[in-house]
């Protein structure tokens, strides 16, 4: 019989955001998979416990997700954390997620801090829809594509940014979307510099000008306004599911994708992506 992969949530900055229930699944655990071991071993002494600890992270997943597997197949019990947060959000931990998906292997998820859903709630932005878009790539290219994607965009929108980038990310932010966009910058959420501002991307790039900017940021970005979002048209989607379908993606998923995008129905879009292959 399987054991069981713990997701375990560790403070995005205060210690006291340690719940009971973590305590008590670190002490169950019959090892702990760890971003940086030398990060949860501060945590555990913390906690006054010990427990055999397991490399795990962005570099070496390939390598130690399956040795992780294989112990979690002859039923031991993992608990896996991160130096900060939720994991498998924005992390290498989906993907050992998946594993034990493929495998058969109970997940179970402890509730607890994620730095994305802390700032959302602060921002003063609409909550109701929101998309968590995490750190955008270092390559420029992709970079332009992943926010040219976004410029519809009419839920609220979450990145994560370091401070060394921020200056660089909000001129591209601004020229994505425009300087009078609203956006909260939430930095060091949590710890004792907290610190939440809510202006304009025109007024962020000006404030972080004459500022150098410290600490670990959140930026949620107010979505496009309905004055701003073309009507979705049946040819766009069209156009939008011929392209993912030149990209690799069946007709199936190309169809649910590009309606989902393009704001249009998903029977009508497939009829019309069969008689036009006709």
């Amino acid at each position: 019989m399987p054991g069981i992969l713990y997701l375990v949530p560790t403070p995005i900055g205060n210690l006291g955001d340690i719940s009971d229930r973590v305590r008590q699944t670190l002490a169950d655990a019959d090892f702990i998979a760890a971003e940086d071991t030398r990060v949860s071993r501060k945590l555990l002494n913390h906690l006054a416990l010990k427990k055999p600890l397991v490399s795990y992270y962005e570099h070496n997943r390939a390598e130690s997700g399956p040795k992780i597997l294989e112990r979690l197949l002859a039923g031991e019990v993992c608990a896996l954390v991160t130096d900060a947060g939720t994991p498998a959000i924005s992390d290498p931990g989906e993907d050992l997620v998946a594993l034990c998906a493929q495998a058969g292997v109970p997940v179970c998820a402890i509730p607890g801090p994620c730095a994305a859903v802390t700032a959302l709630a602060v921002s003063g932005l609409p909550t109701g829809r929101f998309t968590f878009e995490g750190f955008l790539s270092v390559n420029k290219r992709s970079r332009r594509e992943h926010l040219a994607s976004l410029q519809n965009e009419r839920r609220t929108m979450v990145f994560y940014e370091a401070p060394h980038k921020l200056c660089a990310t909000l001129r591209d932010l601004s020229a994505a979307f425009g300087p009078d966009r609203r956006i909260a910058l939430c930095r060091e959420l949590s710890k004792l510099h907290e610190e939440v501002l809510r202006m304009t991307l025109g007024e962020a790039e000006a404030y972080y000008a004459a500022r150098p900017p410290r600490g670990e940021y959140v930026l949620v970005l107010a979505g496009a306004p309905a004055a701003e979002v073309p009507t979705p048209t049946l040819d766009a989607a069209l156009a939008r599911a011929a392209a993912l379908m030149e990209a690799g993606l069946r007709r199936k998923d190309a169809v649910r994708q590009a309606a989902q995008e393009c704001g249009v129905p998903r029977n009508a879009l497939y009829e019309a992506s069969l008689k036009e292959s006709d």
